[in-house]
């Protein structure tokens, strides 16, 4: 009984205590793990992750970075010594506005702000009408904020004069936000230097509309948060040539102004000054003293052809893909830019293709390649099996196209017997390629495969395609053969002799030191190195191969053989060269018009340079476009020389002893 009550007792004063099971406990604690972990994730997301974004929105509420323009690097000629372009410092007024002056009154203090900036530019230039007056002054300080924000300063002047800048750095308390900034101006060669290779520089706000690439640096601005990298709408740039092409590595850094702001967007306080940094420099394989030659011998040419306004000249070398010279005559001072004096001789005609203009300033840049495509031709012929090396053709003069007897004559109807392909080059036989390998190609393949056979040979030799040349704008060419209004025989015919395809002497020439090597297309560049400011080589352009073909080595030598036309101008050459004459003729009677065309490399056993000349309307190759050749090849053989040993140091050599 007592154990009884006992139990009754202890069940009345301890009434059992109901605990939480381990499962409840276990999800309660991962629950709260959960929840910390994603708070810690959090937080820590929006510390590195956020944090540079959230901090640069609140600076950015009450801080502006306004750029200034970088310090655009030189380009250098082969030598590295002569500045073909250069950035040259000048000094600018601008006018940071710390009020807002779009009311009246505020607007008379501007003017009078102008009148006393406008007299101290008459009095340290007087009788310099080029000075901005008071009334232009103050449309440069664009008070209204139609061109930009209230915290950008305002350009007045640039290119300060010495006393200019003594004034205002000394009266500089007396004339509130007046700033002197160092700025640069691009400057070109005097002489004058391959200026569309060059090209030249305009105003970065009138880009966006012209090249696609600065259009997308302008949709990229608002979300660019690197200051350096923000352009200027005042900042030059590239436009054309090699000041295009190699945009990013000549622009360098831009600078930065960082200035607070107010609600106003009005400057408030001091500006910290962020200088911009200089671009790479270009070391290109232009030689200024043969490209002057080069230059100048086309000119000299130009005055003595009746017809002929324009010429074109391309020197190659033939290892290396170094293009020495490229001339395209007239060409224009790029110090002094004027569109209307300019507009038809800025552009590469070397490379590039515009029509003739109608005041017969300008004639077209791309011509039909004529006889020079004679050795390309025989090596289709012999690369097809159409004849051997040795076997003769009976040249009567002319070659008959169709069954209506049409024929198609040599220059001048000359009667060349019986001549092998070799021959064939040597005395331009028009009647051979038409019979031995247009007739023959479209007999062997028909007349869609005989055509795409011949066009396959073309671009296996840079006819028709990119010649990958290291400037922007190539025309790739106009390959008349693929015109469908006329038959396969007569195409393929015309098109043996060079009358079906329009290329440009970039191409010619690429073509031709693939005629020297033997068969590798050779990648033509402008620049062969880039280096920083502190003159290190950050880059280096190795001769690159394109692509070869595969042709037997008794095939080179019977074209090589062939290269040997007798050429006046030649007279005295020291080194047995090979060369290929061409004149090719476009429409007929009062319209007919005959370019002069020519291509040779030298030394013929070892060669070193390879050269390409087109002057439009210039008559026969032989007389309008080798005597360019030649002189160009003079030049090198002193600069370089042809066989290794420069002619000029042996000049020099000579004077000294």
């Amino acid at each position: 009984m007592f154990n009884r009550l006992r139990k009754k007792k202890m069940s009345n004063e301890d009434p059992p205590v109901n605990k939480p099971s381990s499962v409840r406990m276990n999800m309660f604690f991962f629950a709260a793990f959960v929840i910390f972990s994603i708070l810690i994730f959090r937080l820590a997301f929006v510390q590195f992750v956020e944090g540079p974004e959230l901090t640069y929105m609140e600076t950015s509420r009450n801080t502006k970075d306004i750029p200034l323009a970088p310090v655009r690097g030189p380009i250098y000629d082969a030598t590295g010594e002569v500045a073909l372009a250069y950035s040259e410092p000048v000094q600018s007024l601008y006018v940071l506005l710390y009020e807002d002056y779009r009311n009246d009154d505020r607007k008379q203090e501007a003017q009078e702000l102008a009148d006393e900036l406008a007299a101290v530019f008459k009095k340290f230039n007087p009788g310099d009408k080029e000075q901005p007056d008071a009334e232009e002054i103050v449309r440069r300080l664009d008070l209204d904020y139609q061109k930009t924000f209230g915290y950008v300063p305002r350009l007045v002047k640039s290119d300060l004069t010495t006393k200019e800048i003594a004034y205002f750095m000394e009266k500089k308390a007396e004339f509130p936000g007046i700033m002197v900034l160092e700025e640069n101006v691009r400057k070109y060669d005097p002489d004058g230097v391959a200026v569309q290779v060059v090209g030249y520089t305009r105003e970065f706000k009138r880009a966006p509309d012209t090249l696609k690439k600065y259009k997308a640096i302008r949709e990229s601005a608002s979300t660019q948060r690197d200051p350096g990298l923000v352009y200027h709408e005042e900042e030059k740039v590239g436009f054309d040539g090699l000041e295009l092409q190699y945009q990013e590595e000549l622009r360098g850094r831009s600078g930065y102004q960082s200035i607070d702001i107010d609600a106003r967007n009005l400057p408030d306080g001091t500006m910290n000054l962020t200088p911009p940094e200089k671009g790479y420099s270009l070391i290109t394989t232009i030689n200024k003293e043969i490209q002057m030659v080069a230059q100048q011998a086309i000119t000299d040419e130009l005055r003595k052809l009746p017809k002929a306004v324009t010429g074109y000249a391309v020197a190659m070398e033939v290892d290396t893909g170094n293009v020495v010279a490229m001339a395209s005559m007239p060409d224009y001072d790029p110090n002094d830019w004027d569109y209307d004096k300019i507009k038809y001789v800025f552009r590469n005609g070397t490379m590039a293709s515009f029509p003739p203009d109608d005041t017969k300033k300008h004639t077209e840049s791309v011509v039909l390649l004529g006889s020079v495509i004679k050795p390309l031709s025989v090596l289709i012929g012999l690369k097809e099996g159409l004849f051997t090396t040795g076997q003769t053709y009976h040249d009567q003069g002319y070659a008959i196209l169709g069954k209506d007897g049409r024929q198609v004559k040599n220059s001048h109807s000359a009667y060349n017997g019986n001549i092998t392909a070799r021959r064939a080059i040597e005395k331009s036989s028009n009647a051979f390629m038409i019979d031995m390998v247009g007739k023959r190609l479209l007999n062997k393949y028909g007349s869609d495969e005989g055509i795409n056979i011949w066009d396959r040979h073309m671009k296996e030799f840079g006819l028709g395609v990119s010649t990958g040349v290291d400037l922007p704008g190539e025309f790739l060419g106009r390959l008349e053969y693929k015109n469908k209004d006329e038959s396969a025989l007569t195409r393929l015919a015309f098109a043996s002799f060079g009358q079906q395809g329009k290329y440009t002497t970039l191409q010619l020439a690429q073509y031709t030191t693939m005629l020297a090597n033997k068969g590798k297309r050779m990648e033509p560049h402008l620049v062969k190195e880039i280096r920083d400011a502190d003159g290190n080589v950050v880059k280096k352009i190795k001769p690159k191969v394109l692509n070869e073909v595969d042709f037997a080595d008794a095939y080179w030598n019977e074209v090589h053989k062939g290269m040997v036309t007798r050429v006046s101008s030649f007279e005295g050459f020291p080194y047995d060269y090979a060369r290929k004459t061409g004149t090719s003729e476009q429409g007929t009677g009062p319209k007919k018009k005959e370019n002069g065309v020519f291509i040779a490399f030298a030394p013929r056993d070892n060669p070193k340079l390879a050269i390409a000349v087109v002057v439009p309307e210039g008559g026969f190759g032989s007389v309008s476009a080798s005597p360019i050749a030649r002189k160009i090849f003079d030049a090198y053989d002193e600069v370089y020389g042809l066989d290794g040993t420069p002619k000029g140091k042996k000049d020099q050599a000579k004077d000294t002893e």
